[in-house]
């Protein structure tokens, strides 16, 4: 009985022995691979924070007839004279965009993009890069430091209507630059104080995508001051801009560059509203930070093609 009794017990002393050293044994693995586990996402995580742009160059490009590509390819030396005429050299392979907003988007959404906006349009969903040293700000541009800079304009044709002219006289007065300071654009003109006049009617203003969203807040603050006109604003490109003026299909124009002989020839008269400098934008996961207009002419020409070519 004693015989048994103690096998017994020792049995069950073995058997909890066992269990205990599978259970810690068990729990020491779990440990290593959690830590392993741990580790290697660290690794992953830090691997993918320092890759960025590499590889093939996604060159992202404004469509013909915008206002931002004309005088971006003037300002960057991307136009070449070919038999007299200026050609914009921009590589075949550049994806072509129709807005600023697609542009922001296409640009936000590839690590290897390049393109560029209005400065005025700028937002944190990416990263604008210095140019030779400057940075893409209004206070650089006002100075002159920041080269790639062009003006917004407005064009009629002929004599203005009288709500039109009444228009035009807030956008350019102190009131109307205030609203053009606020939105990131820099002010120009004498900037007198707006005296409103006894219009009312309807206009039509037309043309860049680029000059849209600061005539937008243009026409909600003169509509606030002057409800009994009401101003219609078509988004398109500078081109169709002009075009639509000249044809009278609008009051007036808006172009992101300067005007055309041929749009001047054919009755137009422009008005500079703001100056704006062209952003060149990357996707913020990149790691670009700076590049020389030669580099980014060598981007849009297609002479460098890879990220490794520039870093």
């Amino acid at each position: 009985m004693k015989k048994s009794l103690l096998m017994t017990l020792s049995a069950l002393m073995l058997g909890t022995l066992m269990l205990t050293g599978c259970g810690t044994e068990k729990t020491e693995t779990t440990a290593q691979t959690s830590a392993e586990t741990t580790t290697q996402t660290e690794t992953d995580s830090a691997a993918g924070a320092v890759k960025g742009a590499s590889g093939e160059i996604t060159v992202v490009s404004r469509e013909d007839g915008s206002g931002t590509r004309g005088a971006f390819v003037e300002l960057l030396g991307i136009e070449e004279e070919v038999d007299g005429e200026k050609m914009d050299m921009t590589t075949e392979d550049a994806k072509i965009t129709n807005s600023t907003s697609v542009m922001m988007t296409t640009v936000e959404g590839d690590v290897n993009a390049i393109g560029y906006i209005s400065l005025g349009s700028l937002n944190e969903s990416v990263t604008a890069v210095k140019v030779d040293g400057a940075e893409a700000t209004a206070d650089n541009v006002a100075a002159g430091t920041y080269k790639v800079q062009r003006p917004f304009n407005i064009a009629t044709n002929g004599t203005p209507g009288d709500a039109a002219q009444d228009f035009i006289n807030f956008i350019m007065s102190r009131e109307g630059q205030a609203v053009v300071v606020e939105n990131g654009y820099i002010a120009v003109g004498d900037q007198p104080e707006y005296e409103a006049a006894d219009v009312k009617g309807k206009i039509v203003v037309a043309g860049s995508s680029s000059v849209t969203p600061v005539m937008e807040k243009l026409k909600e603050a003169y509509e606030a001051v002057n409800p009994n006109v009401e101003i219609e604003v078509q988004q398109s490109d500078s081109t169709t801009g002009m075009q639509s003026a000249i044809d009278g299909l609008c009051d007036i124009g808006m172009a992101s560059r300067e005007l055309k002989d041929s749009e001047t020839e054919a009755g137009l008269t422009a008005t500079v509203i703001a100056q704006d400098g062209i952003a060149i934008i990357v996707n913020n996961g990149s790691g670009i930070k700076e590049l020389t207009s030669e580099q980014i002419k060598s981007i849009y020409t297609g002479e460098i093609t890879t990220w490794e070519d520039v870093k």
